[in-house]
């Protein structure tokens, strides 16, 4: 993994260590394809505890308060000897106005296919980033992505076959579309990235609020 550098480096801009607080694969693929190479470290963030606090809140804003409690957990256990990034995201599926995440079991994956099978819902994808220190300060952004994401209209069969791979137990929505899912996904209106789970065009506009360009990130430099 790329170290950070300081201006004393020669340069005029600081390149943090990147943090990823998720252990999702999607998550570090993508921004792995996009040159950055990321440390993980997954929060112990209890989704339902903080869900379960925020009764009544909109889809958008439980996935941008997960983004923020999963960022805040792995920043907490560092103490950084050098610039370091930490970046937190949490995606939420929107549908008729209530929120899904992750399916508790194979009978509510079952349930929510046969509901969302030919409609569109939103995908909302919260960050969270908060740039530490070495002297203790920390400066934060957040923002929430959302996608429309038009599903298939598949019949019983096919949300049994695919209920029966384990695959929508594992993501928020039920539903991929970079992996087993994506069969069944119809289009998306907005960043397909988002749906994925991080939001490339956000991220980079982020960091760019930070003070972190973009480019300067590429590991293979």
């Amino acid at each position: 993994m790329r170290q950070a550098r300081s201006p004393d480096d020669g340069d005029h801009e600081l390149i943090p260590r990147l943090v990823l607080a998720s252990a999702s694969p999607a998550r570090l693929a993508t921004l792995r394809a996009a040159g950055l190479d990321p440390a993980v470290m997954a929060s112990d963030v209890d989704e339902a505890a903080v869900a379960a606090t925020l009764s009544g809140a909109t889809p958008a804003v439980l996935a941008s308060r997960l983004a923020l409690a999963k960022c805040a957990a792995v920043a907490g256990q560092l103490r950084p000897t050098v610039s370091t990034l930490v970046i937190g995201c949490d995606s939420v599926l929107e549908l008729d106005g209530q929120p899904y995440g992750k399916p508790a079991d194979a009978g509510e994956a079952r349930a929510r296919w046969l509901r969302m099978r030919g409609r569109e819902g939103l995908l909302h994808t919260g960050h969270c980033l908060q740039l530490l220190a070495t002297d203790g300060s920390c400066q934060e952004r957040q923002a929430v992505g959302s996608t429309a994401v038009r599903f298939a209209d598949l019949d019983e069969a096919e949300v049994d076959a695919y209920v029966a791979t384990g695959e929508p137990l594992q993501v928020a929505g039920a539903f991929t579309l970079d992996g087993l899912g994506g069969a069944y996904v119809r289009g998306v209106d907005g960043d397909p990235h988002t749906v994925v789970g991080i939001s490339l065009p956000l991220l980079r506009e982020l960091l760019g609020d930070l003070g972190v360009t973009w480019h300067r990130l590429w590991a293979f430099q």
